[in-house]
């Protein structure tokens, strides 16, 4: 009895090592996370072993400052990454061909004439019209939204409407700075002004793209402080009467040649399968745009920089693109989607940063539930430099156009608090920046690329 007692216990025991075993088996994600340990590490360890990225992003920034759509700026920064790429041995290096439109900010100046005479800091919006050389006088008229405008429609004709609206949230705020010159015009405003999008403010006017609307007369359109739109606010709630001079001597060129850049590492087993990641190269005209979005940039470039290095070769490609024109058109993301629409069955993931290489935190993911999970796993390779949190809902305006044809995509997740003090402005210098944190955000790019283009079996869609 005793014998037979214990047979049974063994079998038991065998049948529970057996099941645990199955188990682990058909957790792939357990193995997923087991097997690329060692390679996540050696890829972190590279990343924070110097500061590598921060200062090929002081160098970038700092030589060929601003690159704004049509400037020699913008195409000279681009001609030197693509000879640094070349000597990184990075594979399939060019220039992908995009018309990209030019819009010149000219001299630019706002005059506060009454209750005192002082000048105050502007910036014109992209796509602005000019004022003439002689410019606009006219008395302001201070709105908080768009209903409080249609509710004192003739109290704004003939006037200078100033949008100030508090910044809730960037995407509930800019709507003002995109559409504000076509409102304003509605009600027969001579020009339209609208406080920077910002949470804060050291007295710095942020600039960002506007539209006019073809049925709709076109107006100046510009930026002021927060401290100017809250003065002016003060003065009309007092019942001051404020007259400013506005001259905007802003103008278009016609569409200039510029180039998406590209680089790979090319895979291994399914060469044709293709991980694409990167930012946007071109910035505004004012301040150098290392944090929006040469920071970006740099990042994918110093992961695949550090994969080559490294000697890992992916069984998938992994590719980089910088997109050019990315702020005041979007030809870049819609060039590539153009370009590499037959291919775009076998994009297995999109990957975008364009928030600041600020402390990274993880991914916003947009795809299957299935992928969800999978990417979810990858995170936790990252838990060591706390970036791996995956949140569903990401993705980025370059990437968007190939996420629209059903690309996967995910966006950089970073702790953005300070983004929006520096956005779009004089401001956006690489000392913003720190290089720690841009090495983590290398970092955490570089796992999350390579395991998606290593891993056996090909992200779900």
């Amino acid at each position: 009895m005793q014998r037979s007692l214990n047979s049974i216990f063994a079998l038991l025991i065998v049948s529970l090592l057996t099941s645990t075993s199955y188990a682990r088996q058909a957790d792939p994600s357990s193995t997923l996370v087991d097997e690329y340990r060692s390679v996540a590490d050696q890829l972190i360890d590279a990343a924070l072993a110097d500061s590598a990225a921060w200062d090929r992003l002081a160098y970038l920034t700092d030589t060929f400052g601003p690159r704004f759509s049509g400037t020699e700026n913008l195409e000279s920064a681009i001609d030197w990454i693509l000879e640094e790429m070349k000597r990184d041995g990075l594979e399939n290096v060019r220039g992908e061909p995009v018309m990209i439109p030019h819009w010149v900010r000219g001299e630019e100046k706002l005059m506060l004439l009454s209750p005192h005479v002082r000048e105050l800091q502007i910036l014109g919006l992209g796509g602005s019209i000019g004022t003439g050389p002689a410019g606009i006088q006219g008395e302001v008229f201070v709105v908080h939204s768009y209903d409080d405008l249609e509710a004192n429609r003739e109290k704004a004709k003939g006037k200078i409407v100033l949008w100030n609206v508090p910044f809730t949230s960037y995407g509930a705020t800019v709507q003002y700075r995109g559409n504000g010159a076509v409102r304003a015009a509605q009600a027969g405003a001579i020009a339209s002004l609208v406080r920077s999008v910002a949470p804060t403010s050291l007295y710095t006017p942020h600039t960002g793209n506007s539209r006019y609307d073809e049925d709709v007369p076109r107006i100046p359109h510009a930026a002021v402080t927060i401290e100017d739109a809250l003065m002016m606010q003060r003065m009309q709630d007092r019942g001051q009467r404020i007259e400013i001079r506005l001259m905007m001597n802003d103008y278009w060129l016609p569409d200039a040649a510029s180039r998406n850049v590209v680089a790979e590492i090319v895979g291994s087993e399914f060469p044709d399968e293709v991980i694409v990641f990167g930012g946007h190269i071109d910035s505004w005209d004012v301040g150098t745009g290392a944090m929006d979005d040469a920071g970006g940039c740099v990042a994918a470039w110093e992961a695949l920089r550090l994969m080559k290095k490294l000697g890992l070769q992916p069984k998938r490609t992994i590719r980089v693109v910088m997109w050019t024109n990315e702020e005041n058109g979007m030809r870049g993301g819609n060039a590539y989607r153009d370009a590499h629409m037959n291919e775009l069955e076998d994009h297995i993931l999109a990957m975008e940063s364009d928030g600041g290489v600020f402390s990274p935190k993880g991914f916003g993911f947009s795809g299957s539930d299935a992928a969800f999970d999978t990417i979810t796993q990858i995170g936790k390779l990252l838990d060591r430099i706390d970036s791996g949190l995956i949140t569903k809902g990401g993705g980025g305006a370059d990437i968007g156009p190939i996420m629209r044809e059903g690309v996967p995509g995910m966006g950089l997740r970073v702790e953005g608090d300070r983004y929006f003090w520096y956005h779009h402005t004089k401001a956006d210098y690489v000392d913003k920046l720190d290089p720690e944190e841009v090495a983590r955000s290398v970092a955490t790019m570089a796992v999350m690329a390579y395991v998606v283009a290593d891993m056996e079996q090909r992200l779900a869609r």
